[in-house]
This record gives structure tokens, sequence and C-alpha cells, in this order.
């Protein structure tokens, strides 16, 4: 049953406040979106503090960006949530931040694609990096085209972290994960080593999920996550194993003679 639009505000004022506690935004930053029954876009309004929004701070645009309900300019990055809702039928909220230090892995220019951590990889699979777009215009937008049609979470260089999801509370506890994968992938490279999980181990993770009705639309990336490089394997038969030990038996003991084989 889709939610009224007044449970919607209601939402995004929480995560709003969310958001700034845990230090994800600061000052104006920041900007939060979700579609209606009736298939517009509440959204947050440009220059507040997303701490201290309330309900009727909120707007209503149509899906071309044009304010039905409000008397606020919409925020500056809505050009990015229109682009999102029309590239994934399925996403119904969106969220971005500037966590610090998942925004410090985008402005070293470093994703967050590496298979490391189990829980990242059924939810985000990973995150990668969009190109560098300058805020408030179609740049942004256009570099998050591509990226977004098969990840929930990516990273915005020099910028900051855009997640998407079928709710509000989903696209915001994606931005969680995020920065708490930044938090741990920093942690390794202090210690100055990742475990880093091999193919074969993120398929098993994957048929876990799928038993547990998790479908991460990245893993359907080829590139994504990087994973670690597995062990070469071959195939013997019984009786070539018995050659190939025979042989290198012939070709110790032929060394110590003197003789060749």
């Amino acid at each position: 049953m889709a939610e009224s639009n007044e449970i919607l505000k209601e939402k995004i004022v929480d995560i709003g406040a969310r958001l700034y506690n845990r230090g994800y935004v600061v000052a104006a930053d920041g900007n939060i979106s979700a579609i209606t029954s009736e298939n517009n876009i509440i959204t947050t309004p440009s220059g507040l503090c997303k701490g201290t929004l309330t309900k009727e701070q909120l707007l209503v645009v149509d899906q071309e960006g044009k304010v039905l309900e409000g008397d606020l300019k919409p925020s500056s990055e809505l050009k990015m949530h229109l682009e999102v809702y029309r590239q994934r039928p399925d996403v119904k909220a969106i969220v971005h931040a500037h966590p610090p230090i998942s925004t410090g892995f985008s402005c070293a220019g470093e994703p967050l694609d590496k298979a490391i951590l189990a829980e990242v990889i059924l939810t985000l699979g990973c995150i990668p990096i969009a190109r560098y777009g300058t805020p408030s215009t179609d740049q942004v937008a256009e570099s998050i085209r591509e990226l977004v049609k098969v990840h929930d979470g990516i990273l915005l260089a020099n910028h900051g972290a855009l997640t998407v999801g079928p709710d509000l509370m989903n696209a915001y506890f994606k931005m969680e994960t995020i920065e708490h994968f930044a938090r741990i992938s920093l942690v390794t490279r202090i210690i100055g080593r990742e475990s880093v999980l091999t193919r074969e181990k993120v398929e098993e993770l994957e048929q876990v999920g799928a038993q547990r009705g998790i479908q991460v639309p990245a893993l359907e990336c080829d590139t994504c996550p990087r994973v670690a490089d597995s062990p070469e394997k071959f195939e013997v038969t019984k009786q070539e194993l018995v050659d190939l030990v025979c042989s290198l038996l012939n070709g110790v003991s032929g060394g110590r003679d003197g003789t060749t084989n």
C-alpha cells in the first residue's frame, strides 16, 4: 500500500535529522526525495539545514521538476534525482549526503569496490565513483546516468555519496552502509593489509542471498566487486598424476648419477 504524502514528508524530515546528527551533512548540505502515489516527487528545499527541516518546508514537484506545492526553491541537485527516477523505475527514494570518510574516498579517487565485507556485498555489491560534475548542473546527472542503472550506491567524485532504494529508509540505510564500509576500508589500509574475497566466495554469498530473496543489482556487473585472484586449478587423471610423479622421480634419479632423461 502506497504511503501518503504526509507520511513521506515525516520520513524525509526524520532522515534529514539522522543525516545531520550523524555528521553525514552539515549546514545546508545534502538532499532527499521520494516518489508519491501520484508519481510526483517530494523533495527537500535548497539552502536549508536538513537537521532542522519541517514538513511545511518540503516541496512537491512533477517528473520534470516543476513545483506543484511549496514556496521555497527545490534542491539544487533536483536534476540528479530526476535522472535517477528516469533510469530506475524501481527506485522510489533517493538520499544524497556528504559522509566524511566515504567522501574522503571520493576525493581521493578511490572507489569502495573491493570484496572485503560480506554484508556490503549482499546489500550494495560495491560502490563505484562517478566522474566529477559541477554541483547543481546537468553534469552531475550525466555522471551517474549509466552507473545508477546497476548500482544502488555511488560515490560522486569530489562531492559526496548517492544512495537509492524502493523506499526512504532503504535508501537511507544504504548511506549508513557506505559510510560504515568506508570506515572499515580505511582501517584495513591503515593496517596495511586487505583480505579480499575470491570470485568463488562472492558467488557463494550471491547464492546465499538468492536463497534469502536478496538480489543485488551491482552483482550483475562483471567488474564489480573487485575480487582476489583465485589459485590456478587444473585437473588430471590418476594415471596422469602417476606418470607425472614417476617422471619427476626419474629426473631426480638421473640427475644424481650424472645421466639425463
